[in-house]
């Protein structure tokens, strides 16, 4: 078994960055690209004139950037796409698509770049290379023999850019559906419902230079030093000038406890700077009652030494409902709240003590937060948190969701969501002359369903992952192979090319890293970062294959074969124009998106934009009132029998999502392997395992089971009754409806779980 045959555990780090990751760089880059090739990406990525990291969306600085604006796992993912290694049609012809199931998550990307085309026909047990002409008319053929719009689904991923995201947006409502799922849906969801309804905006409220006049930093469940390593050096900047940063999460994480800067020449040998003043090892799910003890003893040391404590003008003059979350939070007993956190009263008074000697508060989570039931209310009570003080809309200060995707911001920007305004469907129908759908789409999960149910039968993807990424994985699988058609546009292969509707195309992009060459003319794209910074990318590496289209001129292509009835809608967009000159769809997205106006010129300017944020800006909160909300959660309500533990699902070090670089986890001593279950000593003494063991866990929801054979336990100090495994191998155990409340993401961090000694063979790696 590739993945676990040879794997082997050593302890964990505590120190990130150093050494090991300049020697983890060299080795991607030159295994991937060569010493030249790598040379030439890496000088460019992150640069003002230069493009955008596929990886995460954190922001790059405003003013001088360094010569090596990335890090180890920015490099990872640059390497991962401009590899020289392709696949041919003779790939194909070898492998069938049974034999390419049978593969890892981690062979299928080390393949290698997609250059042609690619169509399983009905009978089909391999793929075979198609014409692009042909794959459009064979994409548009299908559409046009719907009975209707909303049996179409457009999925996209967070790495598209902006001109893609708008133009998709643009195809699939001039076809006549909000079908317009992305993975937004399955991570920062959440984040977004809840701040909207609380603050009335659902990004950021502050830049990256807030985190240099920050008293203190809360961070939340995220692992900065494998998600977005880059973080690592903000947060280490801060610690050094006596910033206190508090690290909340259920495992202790190499990133949140030291950090060895890699261009820091002289510290290399060191021990690193140390990152977390204070590390609080919550519950899986325990952040609501965590949250509300440090807020229980901040009203308590106010009702001691009145207008010591909290913002009073503040609260007064820009918030409402404080006197009613205050007096229920007064009476949460103390015993609730130790309980369901799983932290002493001792330690949360030493997080309180933190909180009430700072100014300036700046809150930061990740998915960490958002996938669970009650996620809303965990974004919420952070809001409640930074109220109290009114640390938000001033320096230092304020809530940062750090998103994963590179653009997963700027394409809900872009009008890539399945609830859009009236207000932007009333500009986009001015604009571009038709009129728009208004009835709900399907989100990512309401999708599935409709696929499994037969509701939908076109599935296609622009960029992405959507099997893996996705919960439920036999339920997904399912629902896509009822399909008619599914398309995928990618640049590497994944196993979502694998399971397949009646007919599947592949249709190869070009990647971020690529350039971008119409009528010989060289074109840029644009990006938003999770501070709502938009910026342009351009690609500097030459293609691996002259047969590789953009992203754009895919959509547009396919537009046009799709709406080629002189009658019919969408024939009136001028696609040939979009195709070759994207400066024409930026003028697009000036009329049609808020904040874009004068789009080319202003995002052309060094370093690009900041999109207008009215808390940041000017203290304004735009809810229906005008002021922020206190709001009242009750406990996350969580019942494990003696048996059972709650899991989280989690990256390891050599992944980006649902991509595989390696199969190591550095930071958690873990070599050679993906299918590790990490669990407390004595949970796993109660169950007579030992490291080292193999066993099958089996997750439970509304008297249903799952079952995923074959992990390896890990002991790890992490909480009691909690456990933790990668994604995507635990994603078969996360039950399709098992959801946020509100956002109805997939609760990946909550799930409920038996775990046995181990009955089945290895399994497949379907």
């Amino acid at each position: 078994m590739e993945d676990g045959h040879d794997l082997k555990l050593d302890a964990p780090s505590t120190c990130a960055g150093g050494i090991p990751a300049i020697l983890t760089s060299l080795k991607h880059t030159t295994h991937e690209l060569g010493f030249i090739r790598g040379g030439q990406a890496l000088l460019k990525v992150n640069q003002k004139q230069g493009f955008d990291c596929p990886g995460c969306g954190w922001p790059d600085p405003d003013g001088a950037r360094a010569i090596t604006e990335f890090c180890e796992n920015g490099v990872k993912a640059v390497a991962h796409e401009a590899t020289t290694n392709v696949i041919t049609k003779e790939f194909f012809q070898r492998y069938s698509l049974e034999q390419l199931g049978r593969q890892s998550d981690y062979w299928l990307g080390q393949q290698g770049r997609l250059i042609r085309p690619m169509i399983k026909r009905a009978e089909d047990t391999h793929y075979h290379p198609i014409s692009w002409d042909n794959a459009f008319d064979t994409i548009a053929g299908h559409l046009k023999d719907l009975d209707d719009p909303n049996e179409a689904i457009f999925y996209t991923s967070g790495r598209t850019s902006n001109e893609a995201a708008f133009l998709y947006q643009l195809f699939a409502r001039l076809y006549g559906t909000n079908n317009l799922p992305d993975s937004s849906n399955m991570c920062h969801e959440s984040s977004s419902v809840a701040l909207k309804e609380v603050i009335g905006i659902g990004k950021a409220t502050v830049t990256l230079d807030d985190f240099d006049k920050a008293d203190a930093i809360f961070i939340l469940g995220q692992n900065p030093g494998t998600n977005h390593p880059r973080m690592l050096a903000t947060l280490q900047k801060a610690a050094r000038r006596g910033c206190q940063i508090v690290s909340i999460n259920p495992l202790p994480e190499a990133g949140t406890t030291r950090f060895i800067h890699p261009q820091e020449v002289t510290r290399w040998l060191g021990q690193g700077t140390p990152i977390a003043t204070l590390f609080l090892p919550v519950k899986i799910n325990g952040d609501v009652p965590l949250l509300k003890g440090i807020m229980k003893e901040l009203l308590m040391r106010e009702a001691r030494q009145p207008g010591s404590i909290l913002d009073l003008p503040f609260i007064q003059h820009c918030t409402e409902g404080f006197d009613h979350f205050a007096t229920v939070l007064l009476n949460l007993s103390w015993e609730k709240i130790e309980e369901g956190s799983g932290i002493t009263r001792e330690d949360i008074q030493k997080a309180a003590d933190i909180a009430a000697q700072a100014n300036s508060i700046i809150c930061t989570w990740a998915m960490g937060m958002t996938q669970h039931k009650n996620a809303v209310a965990n974004m919420q009570e952070i809001i409640n948190f930074l109220l109290l003080r009114g640390n938000i809309g001033k320096p230092g200060a304020g809530p940062c969701p750090v998103r994963g995707h590179s653009n997963v911001q700027g394409d809900r920007t872009m009008g890539i969501t399945e609830n859009p305004s009236p207000e932007f469907l009333d500009r986009l129908e001015k604009v571009c002359h038709f009129q728009p759908p208004t009835k709900r789409g399907y989100d990512a999960v309401r999708g599935i369903k409709a696929m499994h149910a037969g509701k939908a039968q076109v599935f296609i993807a622009l960029g992405g992952n959507f099997l893996s990424a996705t919960p439920d994985t036999a339920y997904t699988a399912q629902a896509l192979s009822r399909c008619r058609l599914t398309v995928h546009i990618s640049t590497k292969l994944n196993r979502a090319h694998l399971v397949t509707g009646t007919e599947a195309l592949i249709l190869p992009a070009l990647g971020r890293t690529d350039k971008d060459l119409q009528d010989d003319i060289p074109q840029y794209v644009t990006t938003e970062n999770t501070m709502g910074v938009v910026q342009t990318s351009q690609g500097r590496l030459e293609p691996v294959s002259e047969f590789l289209k953009s992203e754009v001129d895919i959509i547009a292509s396919l537009a046009k074969a799709t709406f080629n009835n002189k009658e019919g809608p969408g024939n009136h967009i001028n696609w040939d124009v979009l195709i070759h000159d994207y400066d024409e769809i930026r003028h697009l997205i000036s009329q049609v998106v808020p904040g874009h106006d004068h789009y080319t010129e202003r995002v052309n300017k060094p370093g690009g934009f900041y999109l207008a944020n009215p808390i940041r800006d000017a203290r304004q909160f735009p809810t229906r009132s005008g002021k922020a909300q206190f709001t009242v959660h009750p406990m996350p309500d969580i019942h494990l029998e003696p048996d059972q533990l709650l899991m989280m699902t989690i990256r390891s070090h050599d992944q980006y999502n649902t991509t595989i670089y390696g199969l190591d986890d550095r930071y958690r001593g873990i070599q050679a392997g993906r299918r590790v279950v990490f669990m407390n000593e004595r949970d796993m003494e109660e169950r007579y395992l030992a490291k080292g063991d193999l066993v099958d866990i089996v997750s439970h929801h509304k008297g249903q089971t799952r079952t995923a054979p074959h992990f390896v336990v890990v002991p790890y100090p992490i909480p009691r009754t909690c456990t933790a495994t990668y994604f995507p191998e635990a994603n078969v155990l996360i039950p399709i409806d098992s959801v946020a409340d509100k956002s109805n993401t997939p609760t990946s961090k909550s799930i409920v779980v038996t775990i046995h000694p181990t009955t089945l063979i290895p399994p497949s790696h379907t």
